[in-house]
């Protein structure tokens, strides 16, 4: 998967987030869940965009340990709200499903990365 795929890919886990999103009934405990979930699952997206940006190796590690907190918290929010929200469990586990697949793409991005920059300098 090249760059360009997976800057699609993170946009469209945060459309799909606010797809489902919109399918919650509004109440308090989705509605502060659904906030803190808006904002780092775009937060994916937007920071990996950055990391694509990055000025150096350190920089492109440092912003996608960033992506890889946002997808943890991301995930962490979805759980919450399957939890209250039983009838969306289906669209809810979807979107859990794609953000762990994604987490792994980045947490083994960033391993090859630091074991590429070690045997480098070795």
């Amino acid at each position: 998967m090249n760059s360009e795929m997976l800057k699609q890919r993170t946009k469209a886990y945060s459309i799909s987030i606010a797809k489902l999103i919109s399918r919650l009934s509004y109440n308090i405990i989705n509605k502060n869940y659904s906030n803190q979930l808006v904002r780092c699952s775009s937060s994916v997206g937007a920071n990996y965009r950055a990391a694509c940006r990055a000025k150096s190796t350190a920089d492109f590690v440092n912003k996608l340990k960033i992506v890889e907190e946002e997808l943890d918290e991301a995930m962490f929010f979805l759980e919450l709200l399957e939890e209250f929200n039983p009838n969306e469990k289906d669209f809810i586990r979807k979107n859990w499903e794609e953000g762990n697949e994604l987490l792994s793409i980045i947490v083994a991005s960033i391993v090859t990365i630091r074991r590429n920059e070690q045997n480098r300098k070795s």
